[in-house]
């Protein structure tokens, strides 16, 4: 797939598509560094974990997407949100939602939410604030009317899905040719979803192989991009359910976005939220436009990208400082 996107991109300019080449090349050759153990478990509910990352005070829930791995904010050494806030007087847990199979495949978002994100949260001794990153932001407002919150904050979250206006073409007539066998296998394998996020900004995805195929190997610089390409290039499919509610009940019909999103029975709604919220912006973000974000009346807005804006550590203490004195200054529990 990216192959024929790339002939199609460089079609006029062969010395391109030669230089993406040699950049894809590059990166599949990059050297990697060895794993990290993943952080210890305190819950579990079903196949989904809810790992430790230390630290005192407020707890905080991060809620990643279903999509890609989890470990966008704990990126690489140096490059990691969620440690960066354990030092800071907050403690983080990440939600990990494992690996679905296909006897998995009912579980919509919806599901996930009320089977899976709900019964950890329900499993701490004190109401923790909800921190949910792209569609986990979508997933931490709907928990958020089921369960009691510390408070709750979305990083380049959707929720109104009109706001992808004419995006959607390339991404509907995706799924259309991928729904059969998507429906045959339960499962709505990864390489789907990348497809059509290469679909809404094709020439971005080739002009990022040329820019890195320049760089020095063992630079810094090489080795942000391959961690950030192989966190992006990898994760577990999704349930036949939640793709096709992705698709469907979210991009197409916009549920969230017209209240019509119903999970654990309730309507899930920012403006029910009985908590302090807070919302992250980006400015500049192709996957997750500006325009669909909830409206929780204090936003923040970053001038940075889908992914570049998430990361924290090194160099990011500044954009973030802001969530951590947030989080520090909520009040007690009562």
């Amino acid at each position: 797939m990216f192959l024929e996107l790339l002939r199609s991109e460089t079609a006029a300019s062969p010395d391109r598509r030669s230089a993406a080449l040699q950049g894809l090349r590059a990166y599949q050759q990059a050297r990697r560094p060895a794993a990290r153990p993943p952080k210890p478990a305190i819950a579990s509910a079903g196949r989904a974990v809810l790992r430790d990352y230390g630290g005192h005070g407020q707890p905080v829930v991060f809620v990643p997407s279903l999509i890609n791995p989890p470990l966008v904010l704990d990126l690489a050494r140096g490059n990691s949100l969620l440690r960066w806030l354990a030092r800071q007087g907050v403690r983080p847990l990440l939600v990990d939602w494992g690996a679905p199979t296909a006897d998995d495949r009912d579980m919509d978002i919806g599901g996930h939410v009320e089977s899976l994100l709900v019964p950890l949260v329900r499993s701490l001794k004190r109401p923790p604030v909800l921190a949910g990153y792209c569609l986990g932001g979508t997933m931490a407002i709907a928990a958020a009317n089921l369960v009691n919150v510390a408070g709750l904050v979305s990083i380049a979250a959707p929720w109104r899905f009109s706001g992808y206006a004419g995006q959607l073409d390339p991404i509907s007539s995706l799924w259309d040719e991928a729904h059969e066998t998507c429906q045959a296998l339960g499962l709505v394998p990864m390489e789907v979803l990348q497809a059509g996020f290469w679909q809404m900004d094709p020439a971005r995805t080739v002009a990022k192989f040329e820019r890195f195929g320049r760089l020095e190997s063992r630079s810094a610089a090489t080795s942000a991009f391959v961690a950030l390409e192989d966190w992006a290039n990898a994760g577990a499919p999704l349930t036949f359910a939640a793709g096709r509610q992705l698709f469907d009940d979210f991009l197409v019909a916009d549920l969230p976005g017209r209240g019509k999103w119903q999970v654990g029975g309730r309507t899930a709604s920012p403006e029910a939220v009985d908590a302090p919220m807070l919302s992250f912006v980006s400015t500049t973000d192709r996957i997750v436009p500006r325009e669909s974000a909830a409206d929780f009346g204090t936003a923040r807005e970053l001038p940075l990208g889908h992914v570049g804006m998430i990361v924290g550590g090194r160099g990011r203490e500044s954009l973030w400082q802001p969530l951590a004195d947030w989080l520090k200054a909520l009040p007690a529990p009562r």
